[in-house]
């Protein structure tokens, strides 16, 4: 190890944000859409919000992020039982949902990390190698 490294890492980190803080730094500012949560305990299937998705400018639904992937998750709708495990799991929202049941992934945003795989509980989602061109 360097020198530089040894006193870098003696150093002490930094301090802790306080509460009012962290608190600041969730506020909505003026204009900013939030999300409606409204009777959320009582939401079915076709009712819950896309995860992971930021509203703002630069998020990833303007931009295609699942190009880079090695592995490219396939659903069989027919074994499918509905329980949103996948949706809720996928850290990119890439889960399409229709009739309540998954029936495909958004592959311009999938990164073909397999929680959905995962994740379901009939293995109604299978992951194998995607073919590039």
């Amino acid at each position: 190890m360097t020198e530089a490294k040894k006193s870098a890492a003696k150093k002490k980190p930094a301090a802790a944000k306080s509460a009012k803080a962290r608190a600041g730094a969730t506020t909505v500012k003026a204009g900013k859409r939030r999300w409606d949560i409204e009777g959320i305990d009582d939401w079915g299937a076709s009712r819950h919000e896309l995860g992971a998705t930021i509203p703002d400018a630069g998020n990833s639904v303007d931009n295609e992020t699942g190009g880079w992937r090695t592995n490219v998750p396939t659903i069989d709708p027919a074994k499918c039982t509905g329980c949103m495990l996948c949706y809720f799991y996928c850290p990119d929202a890439s889960i399409v949902i229709e009739n309540d049941v998954a029936t495909g992934v958004d592959l311009a945003h999938c990164k073909g990390c397999g929680i959905c795989a995962a994740e379901c509980p009939v293995d109604a989602i299978t992951m194998s190698v995607e073919e590039k061109e």
